[in-house]
């Protein structure tokens, strides 16, 4: 007997319009038109005779009905997945890793040539963003996001914990740095909005820590590049700042450093079956182990 089975494009079409509650970014995410995900919607609910979203002022919203058979058909589209998957012997296709800018720019992207090597016919696509991708609804296959001194509630590697030190570029002190109390005499410059300058005050033994606070506020990105420029010192994870000392745009001022949390690499709970997802998160697991496991004078 032959199964009663809607179209393909069709259960496709409103697995990812389902998933997003979206038309238009379950178009972008299947690279067709917002009208063709309607028509398609609207042909699954004519023929099952059930209305599988409700329409809001503020969008659209699944309906009991809906949010019912989106988990079954998301679990079966899975399965169709891993079982074509599992036919292929190498990695292959896009995955899409959302990633914090500034990491993207200086740990992630200088590493891809070797990804690259090993794993050639694995696409990856970056998303650099500071708002967190929701990978249980594939807005990526895996995401680096900091968590402040703990973990994130998503199933996560560690990646990075290195601590926080002052860097500046060589030539913005010529004759060395010897007290902490000398980067008062200069901008300074952080990776994030924590009060992390006077922490580090503290341990450095500075004036209570009391460290007065700049009136302006900047990028990270565009922090830790003012220290390359000679505008300031920055205080920094070790992580994005160790390719500018090995080519010697900056230098470490202090041998005193404190951690405030961790960079995690955010996985969902079916997309990480995927080859080329797990290709990708063994490899960068490896890549990074010199990220883990520094000592430093705070915990």
């Amino acid at each position: 007997m032959g199964r009663p089975l809607p179209p393909l494009n069709a259960l496709r079409a409103f697995e990812a319009a389902g998933r997003h509650e979206s038309f238009s970014r379950a178009a972008e995410e299947l690279s067709v038109s917002h009208s063709a995900i309607s028509r398609h919607v609207r042909g699954l609910e004519d023929r099952l005779g059930v209305a599988l979203f409700r329409d809001l002022p503020r969008g659209l919203e699944l309906s009991q009905a809906g949010r019912s058979y989106l988990l079954r058909v998301t679990a079966a589209l899975d399965l169709i997945s891993d079982a074509t998957e599992e036919l292929g012997e190498i990695p292959e296709g896009q995955i899409t890793i959302s990633s914090e800018p500034l990491f993207a720019r200086k740990v992630l992207l200088p590493r891809l040539a070797r990804f690259y090597d090993q794993f050639p016919d694995v696409e990856v696509r970056v998303e650099a963003s500071d708002a967190l991708a929701d990978v249980e609804r594939y807005e990526a296959d895996l995401a680096l996001r900091f968590a402040f001194r703990g973990t994130l509630d998503a199933p996560s590697d560690l990646i990075s914990d290195t601590p926080l030190y002052v860097y500046a570029a060589p030539g913005l002190r010529p004759q060395g740095w010897s007290d902490p109390a000398e980067v008062l005499n200069y901008r300074r410059y952080k990776d994030r909005e924590s009060e992390v300058w006077q922490r580090w005050g503290r341990l450095a033994g500075l004036n209570d820590g009391i460290i007065p606070e700049e009136r302006w506020r900047m990028g990270t990105s565009l922090a830790i590049e003012a220290a390359v420029q000679g505008h300031g010192v920055y205080l920094g994870g070790a992580e994005c700042a160790v390719n500018d000392c090995q080519a010697g745009r900056l230098e470490p001022c202090f041998d005193i450093g404190l951690r405030e949390g961790a960079m995690r690499l955010v996985q969902g709970t079916q997309i990480r079956r995927r080859k080329a997802v797990r290709a990708f998160r063994e490899w960068f697991l490896d890549e990074t182990a010199d990220l883990r496991g520094w000592p430093c004078s705070e915990g």
